[in-house]
């Protein structure tokens, strides 16, 4: 029997399908409570600026927090920091810096970008170190149950303790342990045996514990966190491809296993992996970039806008891998140049969600046929064929459903917007002062200099009969 979800302002009645990865296969979504849907996605591990290939599933997810809060009542969507790591450790020991001071600076260039890519923020974000204690606690229940040991002021979960693992990767054992490139210390039962935590020393990072002062291991950061704020069932458990083995089959494990009446998640999504013009993502083939550079902070003539690079990852199916160009971003800008012009200072009275955009963000996410429906939205408005206002409504409204077309016609197209982290207009407006004061004094050699000066800074103006001057960027 399919779910239908039941929404007077969606009009009539319709399902949502997702891809489900724990069973391979596309599936109608049936939460566990129809009145509050739940949703964990994994955060930053925050040592150092997100880069493009970080970005995808904050982009994704939030697009379906945004399809889920159009459907359901009530959604809580929680995406944790890991802001407890060995290589954040490294990474502060290298830089001669305390943690905390790298992880609060982290965190703040973090949500910094991502509302320049106009993501919503979550209904809850939680800390790693500010959860210590509901570790402890369930490592402590594992050990209780004899799903883990403890070994040289180590706790780790022993994996044959539980038959069915690896059935999220769909990998055998000799897989499993290869594929983790496992330390094979002394101290463990077996090889496939992970950390759930480790001992610390007085110069390291540490809490005191049953075992010993110490740090846990990734993988009990997300289970404790998500049971501590929906319990051990929930409905969709998300993050990148490259999450699925080792961390979420080594979450689903010890979840399972310290609450063994629970299922754990019941909908495991997973986007594709990210390459870069056409190459996979390094420093050393200078293809590496990290949204702070994309966006071009304190470099405005090189600045993407945060739309831009939103619309290019979502022209990709979320499922599939995506190569990160600059000419994805050119496209994607010129493609939102286009929908702002048609859309123009449309301020709509009521906004009810565009039926044809969430049908097909109802199956699972398909982004390419939302914006196909806008493009032809937006055609439909330049010619003119219809009633421009209702046309300019169901383009505003899909674009709200993909977090795009955010800010308003003039901002758009003079860089001023509210998300905006670079400098602002009035330095602009200035010089055309300059250049219209040129004018009324006849130096036209100085109002063209001073037009050539904007111009190489992206700046085009357009001089209007009645004396005015307005302006819009060029990237």
């Amino acid at each position: 029997m399919g779910f239908y979800v039941r929404n007077e302002r969606l009009g009539r009645h319709m399902m949502l399908h997702l891809y489900n990865t724990l069973h391979r296969a596309k599936m109608e979504f049936v939460p566990l409570d129809e009145g509050h849907v739940r949703v964990y996605v994994c955060g930053p591990t925050v040592y150092d600026d997100i880069h493009v290939g970080n970005a995808r599933p904050i982009i994704v997810f939030d697009v379906l927090y945004r399809l889920l809060q159009e459907m359901y009542p009530r959604v809580t969507y929680v995406r944790n920091i890991t802001d407890v790591d060995d290589k954040i450790m490294d990474r502060a020991a290298g830089r001669g810096e305390g943690i905390n001071d790298l992880t609060e600076r982290t965190i703040q260039q973090f949500h910094k970008d991502v509302e320049a890519l106009g993501n919503l923020k979550p209904s809850i974000e939680p800390r790693a170190t500010d959860h210590i204690d509901d570790m402890i606690r369930m490592i402590d229940a594992l050990i209780s149950q004899r799903f883990a040991y403890i070994a040289e002021n180590h706790v780790l979960f022993h994996v044959p303790a539980l038959p069915d693992y690896g059935q999220l990767s769909g990998r055998n054992r000799g897989e499993l342990v290869a594929g983790a490139r496992v330390e094979i210390a002394p101290y463990k039962k077996d090889p496939a045996d992970f950390v759930l935590w480790k001992p610390s020393t007085e110069k390291q990072v540490g809490w005191e514990s049953p075992w010993g002062r110490g740090r846990p291991g990734w993988h009990i950061e997300c289970s404790a966190m998500s049971t501590k704020y929906f319990g051990p069932d929930f409905d969709i458990h998300g993050g990148g491809e490259d999450l699925i083995f080792p961390h979420h089959e080594n979450e689903l494990a010890q979840s399972r296993c310290a609450h063994p009446d629970s299922s754990f998640a019941q909908y495991w999504m997973h986007n594709g992996y990210l390459q870069s013009e056409g190459q996979k993502m390094s420093k050393s083939t200078g293809n590496f970039y990290t949204v702070k550079e994309i966006l071009g902070e304190g470099e405005r003539e090189k600045m993407w806008r945060g739309e831009s690079i939103r619309l290019m990852m979502l022209g990709t199916h979320y499922r599939r891998s995506l190569d990160f160009t600059k000419k994805g971003l050119e496209d994607a800008k010129r493609k939102l140049d286009r929908w702002y012009r048609a859309l123009g200072d449309f301020k709509p009275e009521v906004v009810s969600p565009n039926e044809e955009v969430m049908e097909a963000l109802c199956d699972d996410l398909n982004t390419p046929r939302a914006l196909a429906i806008m493009d032809a939205l937006c055609s439909r408005i330049s010619a003119g064929r219809e009633e421009a206002s209702e046309t300019r409504g169901s383009l505003y409204t899909g674009a709200r459903a993909l977090g795009l077309l955010q800010h308003g016609n003039e901002a758009w197209f003079q860089g001023v917007m509210s998300t905006d982290i670079y400098e602002e207009g009035d330095g602009i407006e200035s010089l055309i002062a300059q250049r219209l004061a040129a004018r009324q004094d006849r130096n036209f050699d100085a109002a063209d200099s001073i037009r050539n000066t904007l111009l190489d800074r992206g700046v085009v103006l357009e001089d209007k009969p009645d004396g005015t001057t307005i302006w819009r960027r060029t990237t």
